[in-house]
């Protein structure tokens, strides 16, 4: 549990930055999206390079939205090419958890968010993707928001810049900014995910300026 004082610091700085959190869905319905989103995202621009080409995967290979269908589109096509992405490094990760789903036996995108959201089969999983080279606690706690959870933050450059303009001590420790961003929420009557949405749109649309 975090100190109440701590949450009411992160509380301020969001009523001091105008930031209204607004409950709204987040992620795909579509196993392939989710896969090719959480294996691009690390260390890239979002809206430039990232979610344009997960669009374009979803419109050119529709049926790819349960693990089976994307599992037979990647064996008859080249996912390089339908996302014009060229890094061995991101499509071995495309790989790798496209192979951890399926041995985890998800298909469709709510048997990802059931499996994450139970504890033993959850736990079983995380693990696995953790053991995925560059797949981080980030990337695992993204692939839950992409699933539809509103309970998750997936802690990058732009919550931690936050909680450290906010004045938080411990800014780069992702576990606790995880937890601090979560009590705040419950603080402030928001859910998690909306919390963590708005002040990622607000850092990174103030990146811009």
């Amino acid at each position: 549990m975090v100190p109440s004082d701590e949450v009411q610091l992160l509380l301020d700085h969001v009523r001091t930055t105008g930031i209204e959190p607004r409950e709204s869905a987040r992620g795909w319905q579509h196993m392939g999206a989710i896969i090719c989103d959480a294996a691009l995202q690390r260390q890239a621009k979002y809206k430039t390079h990232v979610r344009p080409r997960v669009v374009r995967l979803i419109k050119r290979w529709p049926d790819a939205g349960t693990l089976s269908g994307f599992r037979r589109r990647m064996a008859d096509e080249s996912i390089s090419d339908t996302l014009a992405w060229r890094g061995p490094q991101k499509l071995a990760v495309i790989a790798a958890l496209t192979k951890a789903f399926d041995e985890a036996g998800v298909d469709r995108v709510a048997d990802l968010a059931n499996t994450l959201a139970d504890e033993d089969r959850g736990l079983e999983l995380r693990r696995a993707l953790r053991r995925i080279a560059y797949v981080g606690p980030k990337t695992v706690d993204y692939i839950a928001v992409l699933a539809g959870s509103a309970e998750h933050v997936a802690v990058d450059m732009h919550i931690k810049g936050f909680a450290r303009e906010a004045g938080v001590s411990y800014w780069n420790d992702y576990s606790r900014v995880s937890q601090l961003v979560k009590e705040t929420a419950e603080a402030g009557g928001w859910s998690t995910g909306a919390l963590d949405a708005a002040i990622w749109s607000y850092m990174s649309e103030r990146k811009k300026v």
